[in-house]
């Protein structure tokens, strides 16, 4: 064992006196500053005697040699200290510029003041020649191997060579760009070449960065894509405002080349900006609006010590919900999911990435009273976000029980647990489908609305132990006054959220698209002027928590999400950023419309009116008045019709709650057909 060690160290110790490439080199570059200086200042000496060394006198060459033995140690201390036998010289810059400079002007200010005062006074172009040519031939060296490599990497490839090299045209000349531009003429790996630049500042039209021309503006794209057969676009402006960039791209998915954006500022800012951080242009960047922005200073004071729940939490948007959450210390953060593996994903990214985390991940379905019951009893949750829901339009059109039970009743049981348990707040997430609903998911998260509604108003008027527990076998004694609120008043304050399409979620139409396209088509529309709402997954998320902090209960909070957008225009527009083009390598067909769906989709129902909130881009809509306590009676018999899977009843009691609802398909009234109950009876003591 001793031998061994031994033997490890002796390994390790030639390893250390192993001297390394730059170790060397730093050896020759001592030897050449010691050189150059003492050369500089004895040509300076010369010079002032019209280069005849025989008439320099004696004493000036006597103080000269004394001194340079002196002088060439400090120069190497003065260097090392400087670093200047540690840069990197193939990237000098600026940087290794400025070191020089300094070390220079410390030997010279050092040189002047010891061979003055221990030697003698030496004539004054000594001490002006001397340092010059000192600082030239320093920094030359040093910067000529950087040249060097510069003039190998501008070298003009072989014709073969050149054509295996992706053509790429950069807009945005600023310093973003100009990073970009070095970063790919300095990494050998990458087999790319900028061939034109772009820029819509005229004054740099027709001038070059690098070796790379400046073309033009961005009227000089689609012409110079052409022209200097470009294969993929660089959008390097992190700077410009949301439609600058939109028109930018827009212009560009038009040539059918790949290409990457630049995400924003904080590359820039921090200097990490090189062609790995730049992404695919992704359909948010073609949104046409600035995103949102709130101020949620107030909201992440309100999430710290608070136990909250997310329901739905390991779908798209209650996992986001989720990661924001955690990010702003929670006493506690609980996960509720029916969908195991959802959940489990969410758990291990939270764990990985926050592992001091209070957060218990939970399996089980918002329609299980006594489980549901459970969790709001033993964990005392503060704050509950409601995001469990089932929100596919055409599969709920096929199964409109089980949207019901699901989506109204679930969340009925869910708010009752949050009253019963003193919870402070319920924020439901809703949809922009709930407005004059034409399908029975809309329709049911309309109901949704109403159930939040009627338990705010019961709350706030005292009137919360009439409210009864409902289950799939209740019976009357469920209508009696519930124990758990005969010595307890419940403050709990209820409001919902009502937002579009979110991009990038699990119901979102773009994965859809993204898939039919890498497979070559086709992309199936459904009608060429069918229109929706859209927001990114922040975006969504925000305006939930902002609900969680704003107003006093019973309202529903929408976001001012622009102008709608044709989604026939949303699926050439990803054509196009895939690098294909629209019925000619990716065919476009219309579907015609589901059961279900609409054309146009409304953020507001007409009566509920608008409020503005201290944030311009978030309103508030008014409450539509209704009778609570019929309202009550009524999610009773529509729970009951919902579990005798009776799907006709079904949408004939929905119909008759939320007015607002106009199916464009319903079920059929079921046939009876008359039957011998002798026989049946017969029959029936037969099997028996």
């Amino acid at each position: 064992m001793d031998n061994e060690k031994q033997n490890v160290g002796k390994i390790s110790l030639r390893k250390r006196k192993k001297l390394e490439h730059w170790q060397i080199v730093s050896f020759y570059l001592m030897a050449y500053d010691v050189v150059v200086a003492a050369g500089s200042y004895f040509a300076g000496l010369w010079l002032r005697y019209d280069l005849k060394f025989t008439q320099i006198p004696r004493y000036y060459l006597e103080a000269f040699a004394f001194f340079v033995p002196i002088y060439a140690v400090a120069v190497v201390g003065v260097h090392w200290y400087n670093r200047l036998y540690k840069s990197i010289w193939r990237f000098a810059s600026y940087t290794e510029l400025k070191y020089v400079t300094l070390a220079t002007i410390e030997l010279t200010a050092l040189h002047t003041l010891l061979i003055t005062l221990i030697f003698r006074r030496m004539p004054i172009s000594y001490y002006l020649v001397g340092p010059l040519l000192q600082f030239t031939f320093v920094i030359g060296i040093r910067f000529c191997y950087r040249f060097i490599l510069l003039a190998r990497e501008h070298k003009h490839p072989a014709p073969d060579d050149d054509r295996k090299l992706k053509r790429v045209m950069l807009v945005g000349a600023g310093n973003a760009g100009q990073m970009i531009l070095r970063d790919i003429e300095q990494s050998e790996g990458l087999k790319e070449k900028v061939v034109c630049i772009i820029d819509d500042n005229p004054n740099k039209w027709d001038r070059y960065i690098d070796g790379v021309q400046i073309v033009g503006g961005r009227d000089d794209i689609l012409l110079s894509a052409q022209k200097y057969e470009v294969d993929a676009i660089y959008v390097a402006i992190p700077s410009a405002s949301a439609d600058d960039r939109r028109d930018l791209l827009n212009i560009c998915k038009e040539t059918g080349c790949e290409l990457k954006n630049l995400p924003g500022m904080y590359q820039l800012v921090t200097g990490d900006v090189s062609v790995a951080k730049m992404k695919d242009v992704a359909i948010e960047d073609l949104l046409g609006r600035e995103p949102i922005e709130m101020d949620m200073s107030e909201v992440y004071d309100n999430l710290q010590d608070k136990v909250v729940l997310v329901t739905g939490g390991g779908g798209s948007i209650g996992s986001e919900l989720c990661r924001q959450v955690a990010q702003h210390n929670p006493k506690q953060l609980i996960i509720f999911d029916v969908y195991e593996n959802n959940a489990y994903d969410i758990q291990m990214e939270l764990r990985r990435k926050m592992p001091e985390l209070n957060l218990v991940v939970l399996i089980g379905s918002v329609r299980d009273n006594k489980r549901i019951n459970e969790v709001f009893e033993k964990y005392h949750v503060d704050i509950v976000y409601h995001a469990a829901a089932h929100k596919h339009v055409p599969l709920m059109e096929d199964s409109p029980c089980e949207a019901i039970k699901n989506n109204a009743i679930g969340t009925y049981k869910t708010a009752y647990a949050a009253m019963r348990s003193g919870c402070q707040r319920f924020v439901l997430i809703s949809t922009d489908k709930a407005v004059n609903p034409t399908n029975i998911m809309g329709a049911s998260k309309r109901l949704c609305e109403m159930i939040i509604q009627t338990f705010d108003y019961m709350v706030k008027n005292g009137r919360c132990r009439e409210i009864p527990r409902i289950h799939a076998h209740m019976t009357d004694k469920d209508w009696e006054v519930d124990p758990a609120l005969e010595n307890f008043t419940p403050h709990t304050q209820f409001c919902a959220v009502r937002f579009g399409n979110v991009l990038g979620s699990n119901g979102s139409v773009i994965p859809l698209f993204k898939k039919q396209i890498a497979e070559g088509g086709p992309v199936t529309v459904v009608d060429k002027n069918i229109n929706r709402f859209f927001m990114s997954i922040p975006e969504a998320v925000s305006l939930v928590l902002q609900a969680s902090v704003l107003g006093s209960g019973s309202e529903i909070y929408v976001l001012d999400m622009g102008e709608p957008i044709k989604i026939d225009t949303l699926a050439r527009n990803l054509i196009k950023l895939s690098g294909h083009k629209p019925d000619v390598d990716i065919k476009i067909v219309y579907t015609g419309l589901r059961p279900g769906e609409k054309l146009y989709e409304e953020k507001l129902m007409a009566e509920e009116g608008l409020k503005r909130t201290k944030n311009q881009k978030i309103h508030i809509g008014q409450p539509i008045p209704f009778e609570y306590d019929k309202f009550l009676s009524d999610i009773r018999e529509l729970m009951n019709v919902a579990y005798d899977e009776d799907e006709y009843g079904v949408y004939e009691k929905v119909k008759e709650v939320v007015t607002t609802f106009h199916p464009t398909t319903a079920p059929k009234r079921p046939v009876v057909t008359s039957f011998n109950s002798a026989a049946v009876h017969e029959k029936t003591a037969v099997k028996v």
